[in-house]
This record gives C-alpha cells, structure tokens and sequence, in this order.
C-alpha cells in the first residue's frame, strides 16, 4: 500500500465519502474529531495558506482505505486542531495495517505525539506510553433506557435533577430549553463565561490564540447536517443560566464547551442542560453524547459507557525523539513515586507544553 498526503481541503468527493463510510461502519470511529470535517474545518481556522494540516491517506490500487489527519510543524506533527482535538486515530478498514514508522516518513517529521489516541488502535499500542477514560451517555435505547440504565447502576443523578428542576422552577421561574440555537448574544456569552473560568483556574486562555476563535465561529456558522458545531442554552426565570458548544457528527454530539452563571450554581444549571440534551436526542438520529476523557465528578455521573484513551509518540532516531523519550522516563519515574500531588508535576508540565506547541 502506498501513502500520499494531502491537505484536507485537496480531499476528493470520493476520498471524504469514502472516509464518512469507514467512520459509519465503525461505530468506535464515530466520532466528529475524527471526521473529514474537522480537518477541513481546523485547516480553515489556522490559515490555509500555513499548509500545517495534513492527512495521510493509505492507498491500494488507488482506492482509499484509511486516513489518518494531523497538525505539522517543523519536524513534529500532532493531532489535527490539538489542544482542542479530544480524540485521535486511524480512520480506515477493519484489519487494515498501517506502519507508523512509514506515515511519520510521509509526514516529513521526526516524531509524532498523541494524547488521546483510541486505545484499540493495533498500529499505535506500542507506542502508548500511558492511559486515561473517556466518558460516554449512550442513549441508544432512547432517554428511558438510558434512566433505567443509570438507576439500576445505584445513580440517583437524574432523580436529583429532576428535583433541582422544580426548585428552580419555583423559585426563579421557567426552565427554558433551546437546540440548535442562532444566539450570538449567547454564543459571546458562554465564552465569556469559559475564558473567566479559565482564569479563575490559573489555566491557559485558549481563546486567546486567533485560530481557536474563529474554529468556534465558523462551526457555529456551518449549516452541514454531518457536521458541525451546536450551541444548547437553558434560561431560567428568562436569564441564560447555562450554554453548551458542542461538536456534532453524524450519529454523536461531543460535549465540547461548557459554562453557566455562578448565580444559579444552586440548580445545577450545566446538569440540567446535559438531562435535557439527552431527553431531546429521542426525536434525532443521535445516539451518543460523548463527554470525552477528563475524571470530572459530573461526567462520572452520567455516564453509563467509557472508552480507553491513550498518550505518547512514534520516532524515527532523532534527537526530538531521544527528548522525548527522556521527558516520558522523567515522568514515568516521577508518577511511579508516593509523592501525591507532586507526581503529577511532569506529566501536567508535558501536556501544558503540548498545548503551548498546538496554540501557537
């Protein structure tokens, strides 16, 4: 088989319906970040005439069996759109083989880190240096079944925000919802909310960098029923209390930006928001509503499916590789310590420098 690149705005009709197939025969792949669309859409955000998005296409005969897209720069690639990509992986047919050692060739890199690479992926399992989950709401037995599914689990979640509801009902007023909403006022408002929160948190402001805003303006603008970006509010008493971004394919939406007024914080508005997504899903060809990696209280409670995700790199000889290696033997060594809080200082301190390399 050979690999050619190409940008992900030079991808043939047949390339990006080839691709659509392979995620819709998969549901694993089913995933909007590991879509044509985000490509394309990350590739138009970061200025098409920089060229650092690339996808390596696996051809046999000239007919396409797998993509595999990625963020170029220098001698390094890394996920295409990261620090806002949640997931990563080889798009192609089931038992097809990819050499990783000849895509980073294609590529023209050295080196080739990943943070959230499905862990299934046979190409990349010896190269993983390490695993987190990922948190799913399945609600492909509709809304009903996903309750019954959590209250057999002993969560009583649902049950608590169905009382939180009628709380803020009675002492705020209505409990609005709203899909697929066109609110700019919202839509400013719910980052606003993020990038506060961000520096509350002491963390990088990721909509600092001019790439990362105008992603979320053009999925905010796009009208592709396979693809997307989707903002969810809930108003109570007729004050926004809560809003969503969230990415959509084409059977699974991808909690993605979240934020609420600290005014409400007694209701749980972001909850609320999460129950009645789930509840409007019934009447959509949605049936996943992912909540990606990250040991938050909130995804823990809601959801009733996980997914192993994995982080490390793949090297050709080369001194970015051998520093690499070496920052992994810090932090394995580090983590492998009873030193609490501390032994989390290296791999905090890798990820914060990915994400510096991914804004830029």
């Amino acid at each position: 088989m050979e690999i050619e690149v190409v940008r992900p705005g030079g991808l043939s009709i047949d390339d990006q319906t080839a691709w659509s197939a392979l995620q819709d025969a998969d549901p694993a792949l089913d995933s909007p970040f590991l879509s044509p669309g985000w490509a394309q859409a990350v590739e138009r955000a970061q200025l098409l005439d920089r060229g650092e998005v690339q996808v390596a296409v696996l051809r046999d005969g000239g007919e396409a069996r797998g993509f595999f897209p990625a963020r170029v720069t220098g001698f390094t690639a890394m996920a295409a759109g990261a620090p806002m990509n949640d997931y990563q992986a080889f798009v192609a047919e089931p038992g097809t083989r990819l050499d990783t050692r000849r895509l980073i060739e294609a590529l023209g890199v050295h080196r080739l880190d990943f943070a959230f690479m499905l862990a299934d992926q046979a190409a990349f399992a010896p190269h993983m240096r390490g695993h987190g989950i990922a948190y799913v709401m399945d609600l492909s037995q509709g809304y009903a079944g996903y309750e019954a599914q959590r209250r057999a689990a002993g969560s009583g979640v649902l049950k608590d925000l169905d009382k939180r509801r009628r709380k803020a009902e009675r002492e705020a007023g209505p409990v609005v919802f709203t899909a697929h909403s066109r609110s700019r006022t919202d839509f400013d408002r719910l980052f606003a909310w993020k990038r506060a929160q961000l520096h509350a948190t002491g963390q990088t402001d990721i909509f600092q960098t001019g790439w990362t805003m105008r992603l979320m303006l053009d999925l905010f603008a796009r009208r592709d029923p396979d693809f997307g970006g989707v903002l969810f509010t809930l108003h109570i008493g007729g004050e926004l209390a809560a809003a969503h971004f969230h990415l959509r394919g084409r059977h699974t939406i991808h909690a993605w930006i979240i934020a609420h007024d600290q005014a409400f914080d007694r209701y749980s508005p972001g909850l609320l928001l999460f129950q009645d997504i789930a509840r409007w899903m019934d009447q959509t060809p949605f049936q996943v509503l992912d909540l990606g990696a990250g040991d938050y209280r909130f995804k823990q409670q809601l959801a009733n499916r996980h997914r192993v995700v994995a982080h490390g790199f793949v090297g050709r000889p080369s001194p970015l590789s051998l520093l690499r290696q070496a920052q992994y033997g810090v932090r394995d060594a580090v983590e492998r310590l009873p030193l609490g809080r501390i032994s989390a200082l290296p791999g905090k301190a890798m990820r914060r420098l990915d994400q510096w390399r991914g804004l830029r």
